[in-house]
């Protein structure tokens, strides 16, 4: 996957000391990759999603309708927050390995503090947090990279891709000048013509 810098510049961490702020590194072997702040950002933004889903009561789920990508009139229904529950739990058992999957396990899903879990894993604090991070990385970078259809953005996930095919272009022959009388500067609108 291409990653650029309008895709990670929001995520990034404005204080992390790897990337500058701007989620993008710039290594001499491979080319610019995200920083690791960025996978750690989607998956605490995936996280908090899947605890919605979670705690939200069965009786308020409701059946969203779809079309299907290959077209015509067929149209699918699904339970979105279910789905999206599903996917994460799955994704996150066939990525992680089974330490991590413990941890994860105790941690997110069951809500041990670092102490118990530590306790119960038989670490020390600093393999614990070490830990943390290497699978929220590990996560973030599975969720957004996930092929064909991946978790994050989870807008995209709930509401479908939302591109606009046809872009907006304004010819300059159709516009009007105005004067801006605060910059004392003319200024070209766009005038609307009927088809």
């Amino acid at each position: 996957m291409e990653w650029t810098l309008s895709d990670t510049i929001a995520l990034a961490a404005a204080d992390c000391t790897r990337c500058g702020g701007y989620g993008i590194r710039d290594l001499d072997r491979g080319g610019p990759r995200p920083c690791s702040c960025v996978f750690r950002a989607i998956f605490r933004i995936s996280y908090a999603k899947f605890q919605q889903c979670v705690n939200r009561g069965k009786w308020l789920t409701s059946v969203t309708l779809e079309a299907t990508p290959k077209g015509g009139r067929r149209i699918t229904w699904g339970r979105k927050n279910e789905e999206f529950i599903a996917d994460f739990l799955n994704v996150t058992k066939r990525t992680l390995d089974p330490f991590e999957y413990r941890l994860f396990t105790y941690h997110y899903l069951l809500g041990a503090g670092w102490s118990l879990c530590a306790r119960r894993l038989g670490v020390d604090r600093g393999t614990f947090f070490h830990a943390v991070y290497r699978i929220q990385e590990k996560l973030g970078r599975t969720y957004r990279e996930l092929r064909p259809y991946s978790l994050f953005p989870i807008d995209e996930y709930f509401h479908g891709r939302t591109e606009n095919t046809t872009p907006i272009t304004v010819d300059p022959g159709d516009c009007v000048p105005i004067r801006d009388n605060s910059l004392n500067r003319r200024i070209k609108v766009p005038i609307k013509r009927a088809a």
